[in-house]
């Protein structure tokens, strides 16, 4: 039983990300359309995501989640060219 619990965990979890990632699309085309500059764009939403990741798992949390964050860049994982099957 636990194991389907788990699996349909996950899955809400994935498609939380989803709609969350189309939200992110949504506003990043927003900003665009008025002018903004993308290097902008990035750099406010890495701000507001750090802001809220420590205030949700402290500085040492934070730093936990940028050092995975970073193995999963070294290994491709953000890479425009990267596909995904």
């Amino acid at each position: 039983m636990q194991t389907g619990r788990n699996e349909i965990d996950d899955m809400i979890v994935h498609e939380k990300m989803q709609v969350a990632l189309e939200y992110q699309h949504e506003a990043w085309a927003d900003g665009v359309a008025d002018g903004i500059e993308p290097e902008i764009i990035a750099d406010a939403a890495f701000a507001l995501a750090m802001r809220e990741t420590i205030r949700i798992h402290g500085e040492h949390g934070a730093e936990a989640i940028l050092e995975t964050l970073r193995d999963r860049m070294l290994a491709g994982e953000f890479s425009p060219e990267r596909i995904v099957q």
